[in-house]
């Protein structure tokens, strides 16, 4: 039983900023500033939600939780907008705050839960939370869960053992279930046990040409690579014409673009035979090694 709190235990001043400080949270909140370039709104949300925390773990040491909270979240948006991240960086801070015992995140898909046949789907979905208890299950594209239009599908089974380890073990265990916003819509309305245990909802919006070229150079500049003056301007140009194109899937579509730029630009230099090459010209990317892309070419069917 916890002992009754005096007059003085309630009027002890309590140094919030200290306790921030023990807990380290700024360094991972300083590295999503570092990885993440723009997403002000989920920043802003992921601050919240360390306060949030951060004041529960004070209350309850003080006798004032009323109850473990709910930590299950769902990420929602397109594909490249940093909801791996996000995830990743949010273990960090669960673990730091005692919620969770490794700040470790397993990230799985729908092949990694459902089984093809009679009981094949339970014995996959118990080793998957087994090996993420104590810490993150990530599961992207959640809507495919659920697949009513087939009878002989498996994916409710998986789901109800999921309820049940979400609800049982909310705390040895944190769901994120992600995906395109207006599909985990559908699998809420279809799956109101689900909808209901999820506490936190973060949208993450696509990124402008602006961002996605800060995102560039950020990569490039982790592999020691660059654009020059010419080549910024060209490959700003080269964003905005892939956004207009099908299966454009943000930081991933411009990950893709660098690499190949990056072949390109091997190739240029190895054509050229040059007897002189620099340090500066094995770094930088020109505009000719981005404008070889077929998105030049405006035909839509192409998206090289």
């Amino acid at each position: 039983m916890e002992p009754a709190m005096t007059i003085a235990d309630e009027n002890a001043a309590i140094d919030l900023g200290a306790e921030f400080r023990d807990s380290h949270i700024q360094e991972v909140l300083d590295k999503v500033e570092r990885e993440l370039i723009g997403l002000k709104p989920i920043k802003t949300r992921i601050r919240e939600t360390a306060a949030l925390l951060l004041v529960d773990r004070v209350r309850k040491r003080l006798g004032l939780s009323a109850g473990a909270p709910s930590l299950h979240m769902c990420f929602t948006g397109n594909p490249g907008t940093g909801k791996t991240t996000v995830a990743l960086r949010m273990a960090e801070i669960l673990h730091r705050l005692g919620y969770i015992r490794r700040p470790e995140v397993v990230s799985v898909t729908r092949d990694d839960l459902v089984g093809q046949y009679i009981g094949h789907t339970a014995p996959k979905t118990k080793e998957v939370l087994k090996k993420a208890m104590g810490g993150v299950l990530f599961i992207d594209e959640a809507y495919y869960l659920y697949k009513p239009e087939n009878e002989r599908d498996y994916g409710q089974e998986s789901i109800e053992i999921l309820l049940q380890v979400m609800e049982n073990n909310r705390d040895d265990l944190v769901v994120i279930l992600a995906g395109y916003k207006d599909r985990m819509e559908r699998f809420f309305q279809s799956n109101p046990g689900m909808a209901s245990r999820i506490a936190h909802h973060l949208e993450f919006p696509d990124y402008t040409p602006e961002e996605l070229l800060a995102i560039a150079k950020l990569m490039l500049q982790q592999q020691q690579y660059c654009l020059s003056d010419e080549a910024e301007k060209t490959f700003l140009d080269y964003v905005r014409k892939r956004m207009r194109l099908p299966h454009f899937a943000n930081a991933r579509s411009v990950r893709n673009a660098l690499d190949r730029a990056r072949l390109r630009q091997a190739n240029r230099l190895f054509e050229s035979a040059s007897a002189h090459l620099t340090k500066t010209d094995l770094m930088l990317l020109e505009p000719a090694d981005i404008l070889a892309s077929r998105v030049f070419d405006q035909e839509e069917t192409d998206i090289g």
